[in-house]
C-alpha cells in the first residue's frame, strides 16, 4: 500500500527571510492525519534568504539531520561544534539531553534550499552528539547510497532508531529498487525533480509512506534527487 503526500497539501509558510513546507504537523502547522510516519516526525523543506537565518535555539531528544540542496548554511551550538553545510553534505545532531543551536545562510545573494528531518530516537536523555559528513554525486547516481543508520555502517551518520536513510540521483529512465522486509515500512521524498514509485508519479515535494510492500522501484522521470527512508 502506497499513500501519497502531495507537495501542494503540505504546511506552508512563507516569513519573508524563511520560505518554508512541512510534510508533517509541525509548529503552527497542524494535520492530524500527518502527525508522523513510524519514527518520521518532521520533513520541513526551507528555502532561507540571503543574510538570513534561525537565531539561537534549543532542542531535546531529537535526531535532527540536515540535508542542504543548494547554498551554504553555517551551524553553531552548544557543543562547542561551528561548521558550513553545503550540497553533498549530512549533517546529524543528536539532541538528547538538551542542545542549542544556530543555522545562518551568509550569502549575499544566494538563497539555502534544504530538508531538515527529524527522526524520534529510541532513547532519551542521551549526551548530546554532531556528526557531518560528505557524500559525492557519484555515490549516489542510479544507487541508493546509505547516508544515516543506526550503526553507522557503510561510513554513514550514526541516528539512535531503527531507521536506514537513503539518497539517490537519477536521470530519465535510471532505477533503483529497494527490498522492503516483512514489518518493515518505508517513505519516499523527492527533494527535486520527478520519479515513478511502483508505477505512480511523485514530483518535487511529493513524499509517499509505504507499507505492505515487498519491492520499491523508483524510476527517473526528470533529473531527481531523492530521500528513502526504511522504517521499523
Amino acid at each position: 500500500m502506497i499513500i501519497i503526500r502531495r507537495s501542494e497539501e503540505r504546511g506552508h509558510f512563507n516569513h519573508g527571510w524563511l520560505n518554508t513546507y512541512h510534510t508533517f504537523s509541525f509548529d503552527q502547522y497542524y494535520d492530524p492525519r500527518f502527525m508522523s510516519f513510524r519514527s518520521l516526525r518532521v520533513i520541513n523543506e526551507d528555502f532561507v534568504a540571503a543574510g538570513r537565518g534561525f537565531p539561537t535555539h534549543g532542542h531535546r531528544d531529537m535526531e535532527i539531520i540536515t540535508y542542504v540542496l543548494e547554498g551554504a548554511l553555517e551551524h553553531k551550538d552548544s557543543m562547542g561544534t561551528g561548521s558550513v553545510i553545503r550540497p553533498g553534505d549530512v549533517q546529524k545532531m543528536s539532541a538528547g539531553t538538551g542542545v542549542r543551536h544556530s543555522e545562518y545562510n551568509h550569502s549575499k545573494d544566494e538563497l539555502v534550499h534544504l530538508l531538515q528531518i527529524w527522526i524520534m530516537p529510541d532513547t532519551s536523555g542521551i549526551n548530546p552528539d554532531y556528526q557531518q559528513k560528505h557524500f559525492e554525486d557519484e555515490e549516489k547516481r542510479a544507487r541508493l547510497r546509505l547516508i544515516a543508520s543506526t550503526d553507522g555502517s557503510d561510513g554513514s551518520v550514526t541516528i539512535r532508531q531503527d531507521a536506514r536513510v537513503f539518497a539517490t540521483l537519477l536521470d530519465s529512465s535510471e532505477q533503483v529498487r529497494h527490498e522492503l522486509q516483512p514489518n518493515r515500512h518505508a517513505w519516499v521524498q523527492v527533494a527535486r525533480g520527478s520519479i515513478e514509485l511502483n508505477g505512480k508519479l511523485l514530483n518535487q515535494g511529493d513524499g509517499a509512506a509505504a507499507s505492505e510492500e515487498s519491492t520499491l522501484t523508483l524510476v527517473g522521470k526528470e533529473s531527481a534527487d531523492v530521500l528513502l527512508f526504511d522504517l521499523a
